[in-house]
């Protein structure tokens, strides 16, 4: 288990340094450990949130530092940005998880991923239908989960 992550863990690595090469900049320790707590952590995550774990391992890396690294994350195709609809940008990974859609609960927030093939079907078959190429799609549904019921 701990070889298969970290492998996962590496190969996020190497591409995000190949994206900052791309774009001229460095994989600085900085970055390398925004990385690192943005893997760590299952679920979903605001660049808010990741800053406040960021400092718990290194106080020095600024908020700034953090927020550009998260979407240096995004144009690496290493995060996902991800609308709950409350107004804050939350991010997943990208790799390493299969596709899935979202349960949000209106008034605690709880999120809870879910898969149904048969619901992926029937969206299939509706891009079908209106003679769509399906690219990729996303569904978050809103609701009161059982506690808030």
């Amino acid at each position: 288990m701990i070889l298969i992550c970290r492998r996962y863990v590496i190969t996020h690595r190497n591409r995000l340094t190949e994206h900052l090469n791309k774009k001229g900049l460095k994989m600085t320790p900085q970055r390398g450990v925004i990385l690192d707590r943005f893997l760590d952590v299952e679920g979903h995550l605001s660049a808010e949130e990741l800053y406040h774990l960021v400092r718990q391992s290194d106080p020095a890396i600024g908020q700034a530092t953090v927020y550009r690294t998260v979407k240096l994350l995004a144009e690496a195709g290493i995060a996902k940005t991800v609308d709950f609809g409350d107004g804050v940008a939350r991010y997943e990974p990208r790799f390493g998880t299969s596709h899935h859609d979202h349960l949000v609960c209106k008034k605690c927030r709880r999120q809870v991923e879910f898969v149904d093939p048969e619901i992926e079907g029937l969206q299939e078959k509706q891009a079908r239908i209106h003679g769509f190429n399906l690219i990729s799609h996303r569904m978050v549904l809103f609701g009161i989960c059982p506690d808030c019921s």
